[in-house]
């Protein structure tokens, strides 16, 4: 016959609050992992270029685009984070919008404004997702 004693109500205490932390700490250890990758994307999209062949990837875009009768491209997306006033100026459609840019998303609107204004075309930004009814990602369309 086994003579173990019966677990207290203290020792149960004890094992749920250990079980408590140890699922606080796996929650900390997930948000700290996300907040680090949320900054390794941000850190590429802000050191990201234009890419050289850009003249010859866009006129194939628009050139596949305009064939099956659209009159607009989306060129660029990343989350309204990465603009300086979290995407209030695209909601609202401010016409400052494009101030609030950065990194990639601010390259490739001067490159519009150098390159591609002039020959006539125009580009817009719009917020795509809403996760939670809030803004998620912005889109930059390029249109003609």
């Amino acid at each position: 016959m086994s003579h173990s004693a019966l677990l207290r109500p203290q020792d149960l205490m004890q094992i749920a609050s250990d079980a408590e932390m140890k699922k606080m700490d796996e929650t900390l250890e997930f948000e700290k992992k996300k907040r680090q990758q949320r900054e390794e994307l941000r850190k590429a999209f802000a050191a990201r270029e234009v890419h050289p062949e850009a003249i010859d990837r866009i006129n194939a875009a628009v050139r596949t685009a305009a064939g099956q009768g659209h009159h607009q491209l989306q060129v660029v997306t990343f989350p309204c984070t990465f603009c300086t006033d979290r995407g209030r100026s695209i909601n609202n459609a401010d016409p400052e919008w494009p101030s609030t840019l950065t990194g990639f998303a601010k390259k490739a609107y001067d490159y519009f404004e150098k390159e591609l204004r002039p020959l006539g075309y125009k580009v817009t930004a719009e917020i795509i997702t809403w996760p939670d009814g809030l803004p998620g990602d912005v889109a930059l369309n390029l249109k003609w």
